[in-house]
């Protein structure tokens, strides 16, 4: 067969997932590609928080975090459950650490900090953690890119000039309300300040992680190619040998000696597939990920075998979208004090502040019996508009003239005429917000435990007794549609603990592999904490080219010494 290009590794995608496929086939003697079919390399990585959920890893063990693998185990039996096998939970909590080991060892650039109290989403059941587990990039320097920046996704989120990681942002949401807040805020007005002086170009969060894998990647002599399409497998004696890509306009047949590993995005962006395996009602209008996501590798790979697995599932993102179509993501949000989510009947039905994949899930479960909780509505009054950061908006910070033009933002100087404008039964609003109120003034909601978990209070006002709870009682009120977004979908091809791609028996496809978005997650129907989606993608690329490694030995991979 005649190739128009040969390497030992081709990975499909380029977030997280996919760089760290290239890398680490790369760093481990291999000549790897990476193709990315949009103009920009990141996925929705770049967009992230940027985030690893990786149990019992050198990072947090060496700021003393109490983590064991023991431990680990325990909270992924007690949050996942049986939903995934065994043998790949197992192979999560072992090779997670591995893997970042590897990557410290082994680069100038994969530098990490503990993201100190940031729970587990899940802190109360066995094995969870209330100071957190989760690990994030050092803030990054663009201007050490180069060109390589040029194409790289940038994040749209806007912070004014202002460069946080994920600890900072927690701390100066309580810029009215704490001293934390108020000297965390000078730190960032100052690091802003330097950043002008020296003309760099600091960067936290997804832009952080992906440039750091990007310049590792380039300094191992990795490559990487932008707009180039993923079309279909080339198999030979039941293996796959290759790949054809679509690039500038051609057709083109790449070889891949080792394997190819999918490290592709989910299908957001494919309407068709979402009426076909998501609840109703959902739209591709309301995902966060980047517009290239619709699931291509997925039929190709059911055609040579693959089975899928949680494909009804998304990584739940409830947001709010602006006039100009795009999704706010409500994280820190939902967690602030004086403020409530009501159905369209004016009823609270929920906790507001747990875990976002909860609060999706429990959007559509609550839709299926009621039809009235797609949209909900988020409701504050002055007093939160004023003290928090709220819709990426400073405290006191008006909302923009087109949010309210276009009727994004109802206001009301009462909770009646709130209600009417919202179009739901006012006395029904009136009694919740007065049934609110006395649960916020006794410090526990009685009805939803909001503020019971550690969880809860990580984003709500700790100068308060209960810090998720305070009352709606200062006008104006404003309420807001919420919309069950996303940040990517859940399901996908189904891998064993090698990450490699398996059929309906449960045999593997010779050649083939998968992490990331397009692979049915490792974390089953549930969220065990923040960085629980790039985790397991980086740890799944780094256990599929390990295990190519390996091959050549015809032996199955044990664990590198790093």
């Amino acid at each position: 067969m005649k190739w128009d290009a040969s390497y030992d590794v081709v990975v499909v995608g380029s977030g997280a997932a996919g760089l760290t496929a290239g890398l680490t086939a790369k760093l481990q003697g291999m000549k790897s590609l990476v193709i990315e079919k949009t103009e920009r390399y990141g996925g929705a990585s770049a967009l992230s928080g940027g985030a690893l959920w990786i149990p019992n890893n050198h990072v947090i063990k060496s700021e003393g975090v109490p983590d064991t693998h023991k431990l680990a185990r325990l909270y992924l039996d007690s949050t996942i459950g049986d939903r995934v096998p065994e043998a790949l939970k197992e192979a999560y909590i072992k090779r997670g650490p591995e893997m970042l080991r590897f990557l410290n060892n082994h680069t100038r650039h994969m530098r990490f900090q503990y993201a100190k109290g940031y729970s587990d989403y899940y802190p109360e059941k066995p094995g969870g953690l209330s100071q957190g587990r989760s690990i994030e990039p050092l803030i990054f320097d663009l201007k050490k890119m180069g060109s390589l920046v040029d194409t790289m996704r940038r994040s749209t989120l806007s912070t004014k000039g202002f460069t946080m990681n994920s600890y900072e942002f927690h701390k100066v949401n309580m810029i009215r309300r704490t001293i934390k807040g108020k000297t965390t805020a000078l730190k960032l007005g100052i690091r802003l300040v330097k950043s002008k002086v020296k003309g760099s170009l600091p960067v936290a969060l997804g832009e952080a992680l992906i440039a750091r894998l990007r310049m590792s990647l380039a300094e191992a002599n990795g490559e990487l190619w932008i707009s180039t399409a993923f079309k279909d497998f080339i198999v030979e004696n039941n293996r796959v040998i290759g790949i054809v890509v679509e690039r500038d306009g051609q057709e083109m047949r790449i070889e891949a000696k080792r394997g190819v590993v999918l490290s592709s995005g989910g299908f957001s962006h494919n309407q068709a597939y979402r009426e076909k395996y998501l609840p109703a009602p959902t739209n591709a209008k309301w995902t966060s990920t980047p517009e290239g996501q619709t699931g291509d590798v997925i039929e190709p790979s059911m055609k040579i075998g693959a089975t899928l697995d949680l494909m009804d599932k998304v990584w739940g993102a409830p947001s709010v979208i602006d006039p100009q179509g795009h999704p706010f993501f409500l994280v820190a949000d939902r967690g602030v004090p004086n403020m409530m989510v009501v159905d369209g009947a004016g009823k609270r039905y929920l906790n507001e502040a747990a875990p976002y994949h909860e609060f999706v899930d429990n959007m559509h479960s609550h839709h299926q019996k009621t039809n009235d909780a797609i949209p909900s509505w988020i409701v504050i009054d002055a007093t939160a508009k004023s003290r928090y950061i709220f819709t990426g908006l400073f405290p006191g910070q008006a909302f923009p003239k087109s949010w309210i033009e276009n009727g994004i933002v109802k206001s009301a100087q009462t909770i009646e005429e709130l209600a009417e404008q919202m179009n739901v039964p006012p006395e029904n609003l009136v009694d919740t917000v007065e049934r609110f109120n006395a649960f916020a003034r006794n410090g526990r909601d009685e009805d939803f435990h909001r503020g019971d978990s550690a969880y809860d209070n990580y984003y709500g006002d700790p100068t308060l007794t209960n810090p998720n709870l305070a009352e709606l009682n200062n006008a104006p009120f404003y309420a807001l549609p919420i919309y069950p977004g996303d940040i990517g979908t859940k399901g996908g091809l189904i891998v064993d603990e090698y990450a490699r791609v398996v059929k309906s028996d449960g045999t593997a496809i010779e050649g083939l592999y998968a992490s990331g978005n397009c692979s049915a997650s490792i974390m089953g129907e549930t969220y065990p904490g923040p960085g629980a989606t790039l985790g397991p993608g980086m740890t799944l690329s780094y256990i599929a080219t390990t295990h190519m490694a390996n091959a050549v030995n015809k032996e199955e991979p044990t664990l590198l010494k790093v």
